[in-house]
């Protein structure tokens, strides 16, 4: 959770003047709001529109120190239209801040203005869990019941709650660099009620049947192709930009690999290392019975993050404030 400020949170929005009445939305009304629950349905709408929605690849784009990042992702259906801003300014956490945060501004598409701009940098983690929870729904099996998380930053345990909603998660087993950090997750973890402990990540792969990676990765990938368990579904988020990598290039003659949006993933996520010819099967195709799930012995799900995702999850924390746009 983001630190608190002297701002609580309230049930109101604020209104600021002018033609389209734009309501301002703070990072603490968000984050007191969002839940699991409301954020997976939101995912699953989304990616149900996705059939007639105009989704067009990010843009990333560095601020005045080229470390500090932002991206932009705009997208438009029949009922939502607007865009998503993320920002990673690495050295927040010296203000006491975190370093992701996000900023949705959906339009008023009846004057083509701005109607409203929330800050939703918890509700973020929740709705990134919540695109990896669907995907593991629709392509897991059914009795997934280990889970292994690389990566023990500031999306781990989102992802470890979400897809725990989705499978009957037993086991979690917790992957991190520094032996330290993953053994403090997994303290976390296990006092939220999982059954959860450090491992190798050869470990982990010959136990799981779920996988999540939320490292933010280079090279080499996080563990070897060979590793892996036939029936494993991979979930996969740290590699966001070109030369990045979180997975072995072998692992994709096993697998069938899927994505949110093909142009943005072989762009600048997982899928702009996979070979030529592979086939990338949208998530929500799968969702509306346009393609099956599964067809080869391990899935990956390349989860790069779609602009709508964020426009559906708007509206859907205004309802809960009884605030129609």
């Amino acid at each position: 959770m983001p630190p608190s400020t002297d701002c609580p949170p309230g049930p109101s929005a604020d209104r600021l003047p002018g033609p389209s009445g734009l309501l301002y939305i703070t990072e603490q009304q968000t984050a007191a709001l969002v839940d699991e629950s409301l954020v997976f349905d939101a995912a699953r709408a989304a990616f149900d529109a996705t059939v007639d929605a105009a989704v067009l690849p990010g843009l990333v784009v560095h601020g005045s120190d080229p470390r500090s990042q932002f991206n932009l992702k705009p997208s438009g259906s029949v009922t939502h239209a607007g865009v998503k801003i993320g920002t990673f300014w690495p050295d927040n956490p010296v203000q006491g801040l975190p370093r992701h945060h996000s900023t949705l501004l959906p339009f008023d598409q009846t004057i083509g203005r701005i109607a409203a701009v929330l800050e939703a940098g918890t509700a973020n983690a929740y709705r990134t869990a919540a695109t990896d929870a669907l995907a593991v729904d629709l392509l897991a099996r059914t009795d997934a019941a280990t889970l292994a998380v690389f990566g023990t930053g500031h999306q781990a345990a989102y992802e470890v709650r979400a897809v725990s909603r989705v499978r009957p998660i037993s086991t979690v087993l917790v992957v991190g660099r520094d032996k330290d950090h993953a053994g403090r997750l997994a303290a976390q973890l296990a006092a939220e009620g999982h059954d959860a402990q450090s491992v190798s990540a050869e470990e982990a792969c010959a136990q799981a049947n779920v996988t999540a990676t939320t490292a933010r990765a280079d090279t080499p990938p996080l563990f070897e192709a060979g590793w892996v368990r036939p029936g494993t579904q991979v979930s996969r988020m740290g590699a966001d930009a070109r030369g990045k990598r979180e997975l072995p290039s072998e692992l994709f003659a096993r697998a069938r690999v899927f994505c949110d949006l093909p142009q943005q993933a072989r762009r600048m996520d997982e899928s702009q290392h996979v070979p030529q010819g592979t086939v990338l099967t949208v998530l929500g195709a799968v969702l509306t019975g346009r393609a099956p799930a599964r067809g080869g012995d391990i899935t990956v799900f390349d989860n790069s993050g779609i602009g709508l995702q964020d426009l559906y999850l708007g509206p859907a924390l205004l309802k809960k404030m009884d605030i129609t746009l």
